[in-house]
């Protein structure tokens, strides 16, 4: 996919345009509109010639036959990623927030209600906040792939508390092995919290160790194979097992299947490591993150932005998250900081 330094400064200038002008009024942008607006010195055909590069590019389109052009959700994403301004709050928004959402006397119900309204009349979108979770236990958790480096962790607790998390996805992941990942979880540790489910999975880790080291042992013992390279200290993972006198494994079963139980284990401990990590991401995942048209597969909204944003407890761990959806022309310079010194604000206040 094409990055925004792969443009030129006048596409990324005609392409910001394009953008800031769509989110301020819902229309097609034209080259002799743009032409009037823009700095540099430019006729309507050479501009007419960018956005057709543009639109090859996929990042912009024409609704229909002599309008003007559009961004597609890739122009957004694109423009949201690289060519987005992000101005900060003024001190007096600051004030209104937290006097609008804090109170001396309020419950936590109250302070998330009034921050999903706050959050809802500052940006003409809807407004929402899923409550603190204090560790409850999981009865669903499913990772989406969101591209190649990131994926959407969906939490559902006994509750009926649903979190939303973006994680970075460890390098070499691939989709199937989240899909795995998501299978193995559901099955083995519904009722567990995240530490709980953590934990067995680092004890089933152990037990699957010291399996493979005993049958490693056996196997080297009798001269059928062994180790080679430098490991960590009882790490099995971190080391080559070379088979060798294979003429002799082939006369002895019990030998063949010793050696494919250290393969399965093999592969077993590997998936887990990989669970592991993926658990303690979806712990520690944090920061605003947008999600535009399709990209949003939670709630299936296509043509609709969602804003998120997780806050935290005084551990720094995630206990719940609030943000905004919208339309594709949300106001994003504004929604943005806006969502992040609310997240912040509420896990204060919570705590």
């Amino acid at each position: 996919m094409v990055g925004v330094m792969d443009l030129n400064e006048r596409s990324r200038e005609i392409l910001r345009r394009v953008v800031e002008t769509y989110l301020e009024t819902g229309e097609p942008v034209g080259s002799r509109f743009l032409s009037r607006q823009l700095p540099l010195s430019l006729s309507a055909a050479s501009i007419r010639n960018v956005m057709s590069d543009l639109e090859a590019l996929g990042l912009i389109f024409a609704p229909h036959t002599s309008a003007g052009r559009m961004p597609t959700e890739a122009g957004l994403r694109m423009f949201v990623d690289g060519l987005l301004e992000i101005g900060d709050l003024t001190d007096e928004e600051r004030i209104s927030i937290e006097q609008q959402v804090s109170g001396s006397h309020k419950s936590v119900e109250d302070v998330l209600d009034e921050a999903s309204k706050l959050l809802s009349g500052l940006s003409h979108g809807a407004g929402f906040v899923v409550a603190p979770t204090y560790d409850a236990a999981l009865k669903h958790i499913e990772f989406v792939p969101i591209d190649a480096d990131r994926a959407l962790v969906v939490i559902v607790t006994e509750g009926g508390a649903v979190e939303n998390r973006v994680i970075e996805v460890p390098k070499g992941l691939t989709p199937s092995a989240l899909a795995e990942a998501t299978n193995y979880l559901n099955a083995q540790l519904r009722g567990r919290t995240l530490d709980e489910a953590k934990a067995y999975l680092a004890r089933e880790l152990e037990t699957q160790k010291a399996e493979l080291n005993e049958l490693t042992a056996k196997v080297i013992e009798a001269g059928l194979a062994t180790w080679s390279g430098s490991s960590a200290p009882n790490d099995p993972l971190e080391k080559s097992l070379i088979v060798r006198g294979r003429s002799r494994l082939l006369e002895d079963v019990h030998a063949v299947e010793d050696l494919e139980r250290i393969r399965l284990l093999f592969d077993e401990l590997e998936n887990k490591r990989d669970l592991v990590q993926l658990l303690g991401l979806a712990e520690e995942a944090d920061g605003v993150r947008i999600f535009i048209g399709s990209e949003n597969k939670l709630f299936s909204l296509s043509g609709s932005s969602l804003i998120v944003s997780p806050y935290m407890d005084t551990q720094q761990r995630v206990v719940g998250v609030l943000g905004v959806i919208g339309p594709t022309r949300l106001n994003y310079a504004r929604v943005i900081p806006m969502v992040d010194y609310t997240a912040k604000l509420l896990g204060r206040l919570i705590n």
